[in-house]
């Protein structure tokens, strides 16, 4: 069998300045980076398995990516995916990561990058109040 491994690329104004946003606040690390008359023109960020391409190269594009992330957590409990995310609220609160509520049918954790792009984090099977994963089908 063959996996697949995906890398999503998010469009940024400055991927200098999107580098120090997932480096320093977010806790990715950057393997690699491409540079153009001496700044990045295309990065990737990684955290536990989930890696991202930063880039600068349509900036038609620039904020208007949507990332799903799932916390992969053992043991697989409700409770605890349920503490690992908000584990991640309060790591992401302490460096000063705005993190608000969401709502895709279920509640989810939001955070908007510098330029818009934003990072879904969701809870595991808690319907949003008034909403339920089939809304909308």
């Amino acid at each position: 069998m063959t996996d697949w491994f995906a890398r999503p690329v998010l469009h940024v104004a400055d991927v200098d300045a999107s580098l120090l946003f997932y480096v320093n606040r977010l806790g990715f690390t950057s393997p690699w980076r491409y540079d153009e008359d001496g700044r990045a023109s295309v990065a990737q960020v990684d955290r536990q398995g989930c890696a991202l391409i930063l880039a600068d190269t349509w900036p038609e594009k620039i904020g208007k990516g949507l990332i799903f992330i799932s916390l992969n957590v053992e043991p697989a409990t409700h409770e605890a995916a349920v503490a690992a995310l908000d584990g991640l609220r309060a790591e992401l609160d302490a460096k000063g990561v705005a993190v608000k509520d969401g709502s895709w049918g279920y509640k989810l954790l939001v955070v908007d990058d510098p330029d818009g792009n934003q990072l879904f984090f969701n809870y595991p099977n808690e319907s949003a109040p008034g909403k339920t994963a089939g809304d909308g089908a």
